[in-house]
């Protein structure tokens, strides 16, 4: 058996998540399929995170064990051949066989786009979270370094987060305004059930006015989720990144991202 890691962007508009699912669309339904069509085998695939119901992803990535090695540029023209038009692999790489895309992962990184200003959009409606009152990206960024270091997030988790500790290292977080765009790009070893989306929706009512730059401390320390304000919306929520050791000589980010914030 060879282990291959794919990665892979895709628009998560039109799916419910990554997940396999009855009767609703998923992309990991999409991708298994692919890859058993190349592989001429039953083939299941293992994600580096699950992307939730309209999240995209610029980068993700995946691990399967295949009975043969195509060679990486059959399993990209293969896979692609066959995957709908918001799905697409970037690259392929034969990695060793502790290779695991989720367990392997030292970091993942996140970026949530914000469109701000007082008219929706038309083109944007389901790549950025649109926000009419005015932000105030420099307030959002210096609430947002409480985030950092090691802390229990429980006041950032779904109720549904099925994860056994609350307890994450966030690395570094930055929010940055370009135009009428605003970005909010977060990297963690690891990230909890909305985790990203609870964060961003702290951020944007520090940025309107209605909260003080510290209630960023105060949620944190609340570790209720009820004390943690709105969730935001998926749309312009993007995975952008993961990172591996070294060892495995895989990218930890696209070549390219066209996403609004650029």
């Amino acid at each position: 058996m060879a282990r291959i890691a794919l990665g892979l962007e895709y628009d998560g508009s039109r799916y419910r998540g990554w997940q396999i699912q009855d009767a609703a669309p998923s992309v990991q339904a999409e991708v298994q399929e692919a890859v058993s069509f190349v592989a001429d085998a039953p083939t299941q695939v293992v994600t580096a995170g699950r992307t939730d119901t309209g999240v995209h992803a610029s980068m993700q990535v995946v691990h399967f064990d295949a009975p043969l090695d195509r060679g990486e540029r059959s399993w990209v023209l293969g896979c692609n051949s066959r995957l709908p038009r918001d799905i697409a692999l970037q690259w392929a790489r034969p990695v060793p066989d502790h290779f695991h895309a989720r367990f392997s992962a030292q970091s993942r990184s996140y970026r949530y786009v914000i469109q701000n200003r007082s008219s929706r959009s038309a083109l944007m409606r389901e790549r950025a979270s649109w926000i009419r009152e005015p932000l105030d990206a420099d307030r959002m960024h210096i609430a947002a370094q409480q985030f950092c270091g090691t802390h229990d997030f429980s006041s950032f988790r779904a109720a549904e987060c099925q994860s056994r500790s609350p307890i994450r290292r966030l690395d570094r977080i930055s929010v940055t305004r370009k135009g009428e765009f605003i970005a909010i790009d977060v990297t963690a070893n690891a990230f909890l059930h909305h985790m990203v989306r609870n964060i961003a929706g702290v951020l944007i009512a520090i940025g309107r006015g209605i909260q003080p730059i510290d209630w960023v401390s105060a949620v944190l320390a609340a570790k209720e989720r009820r004390k943690g304000g709105v969730t935001a919306p998926p749309e312009g929520l993007f995975l952008i990144g993961v990172r591996y050791p070294d060892e495995f000589g895989l990218p930890s980010e696209p070549e390219s991202q066209v996403l609004a914030a650029e």
